[in-house]
């Protein structure tokens, strides 16, 4: 990937990945960094995550696109877990991934034995709200620090002023907004059972609630922040796509996209929408600023909530903060990745949703093109022809009547 330079500062847009196919899609659609869970130690255990051989693989195919990976290791230990990430970090030696991502002191500690020589990066459950815990952090070793999702760019900007110029500062700036303070979230536990700060959230904070106080039944009230920003419920998805200025000129070197258990069809949208903002913006920021209503028209073509900037511009108040209703926005669905193509012209996918000869989809490319086309033929690994595919993940060859080449995302528009 070419530099994204500003004012000295490299701007780097940092992807999610769920899987080794959602890895490639992150590098091909515009990732300058990918983060990655392995099976063990990650705040996402409901996630496919990555075995250490596709972990390999997958750092293997991003340094061959000059594209870095970083490793999670970023929940919050209890004493049984620290055996085992001594045991986990020896194993990722092998891997050669370029940063892991840590909150946890002692896993910071053990990690920095193990991997001397692996840059560490400071997770956004570390609770980062000031200069001085990013000197800190600094001081300790380590080479970036994720901010709270509470500050605003102000404090970010203070943030920057008042820290090394070489300890680099990653904000996320796209996707849910966990809530308890930088998602250190209580409800997991407390409702389900299961410990958010152990990988296992089941997202209580995004079920249908109603609030009632017990001496004015029928009386339902919204749940939101008090004046030290704490929440109880989550909150709209977070959009900063028409704010690309404000963040570069904050100082922030990392753009992160909040999603490691999304679909590639999000990943690719959201890469791709933020990698042409971004690129936009440092080449011609008036031309960025004409594009605004498309970039808005393609980041909303992927499964998200109603937007909010969060706590970039101050403290959101119910308006901005809470949604009207807790369903997903959906306008296109997804249908699969393009693969190799055979010698009759037909190119494989992996189905992911049912679509049928005859029918119009979309085919998305890397440099923001897409190509409305029609399914003229739809074969299975047999050779047999069908009428339509509804068998999730079944392998078929398709003619769409156009060229594909490798990673090209397929959908539909509902």
């Amino acid at each position: 990937m070419p530099d994204h330079i500003h004012n000295g500062r490299n701007i780097e847009l940092l992807i999610p990945a769920s899987s080794l196919e959602v890895l490639k899609v992150a590098v091909m659609f515009g990732a300058d960094a990918v983060y990655i869970g392995g099976e063990a130690f990650g705040l996402r255990a409901k996630a496919k995550n990555f075995s250490l051989e596709e972990m390999k693989e997958g750092v293997e195919f991003a340094h061959a696109h000059d594209v870095k990976v970083y490793v999670t290791a970023n929940i919050l230990a209890h004493n049984k877990d620290l055996d085992g990430a001594r045991e986990y970090f020896e194993e990722l030696k092998q891997v050669g991934m370029d940063a892991l991502i840590i909150s946890d002191p002692g896993m910071f500690t053990i990690a920095k034995e193990v991997l001397p020589d692996t840059d560490i990066h400071i997770s956004t459950q570390a609770n980062n709200t000031n200069y001085a815990t990013f000197n800190f952090w600094y001081k300790m070793g380590a080479r970036r620090v994720v901010t709270a999702r509470e500050l605003s760019l102000e404090e970010i900007k203070t943030i920057r002023k008042n820290i090394p110029d070489d300890l680099e500062i990653e904000t996320f700036i796209h996707g849910a907004m966990c809530i308890s303070y930088s998602g250190r979230c209580l409800l997991s536990s407390f409702m389900a059972g299961r410990d958010a700060n152990q990988g296992a959230c089941t997202h209580p904070c995004r079920w249908k609630y109603s609030v009632v106080e017990e001496s004015r039944p029928g009386e339902y009230m919204p749940v939101y922040e008090n004046e030290r920003g704490t929440f109880i419920f989550n909150s709209k998805d977070l959009c900063m796509i028409e704010h690309i200025p404000e963040l570069v000129e904050a100082g922030i070197d990392s753009f992160k996209i909040e999603g490691r258990m999304k679909t590639a069809l999000y990943v690719a949208t959201v890469a791709r929408t933020y990698r042409l903002a971004i690129d936009d913006y440092l080449r011609d920021p008036e031309y960025y600023r004409s594009r605004i209503p498309f970039y808005k028209s393609e980041i909303s073509k992927c499964t998200y909530r109603q937007y909010t900037t969060g706590f970039f511009f101050g403290k959101p108040d119910k308006d901005t903060q809470i949604y009207d209703s807790n369903t997903y926005e959906h306008e296109y669905t997804y249908l699969g990745i393009a693969g190799d193509c055979n010698g009759d012209g037909l190119y494989s996918v992996e189905q992911r949703n049912k679509f049928s000869v005859g029918e119009t989809i979309e085919v998305m490319k890397p440099d923001g093109t897409n190509i409305e086309c029609s399914v003229i033929e739809i074969k299975d690994d047999e050779g047999n022809s069908m009428e339509c595919a509804p068998h999730p993940k079944q392998k078929l060859w398709i003619n769409l009547g156009t060229k594909l080449d490798r990673y090209d995302i397929l959908r539909r528009h509902d």
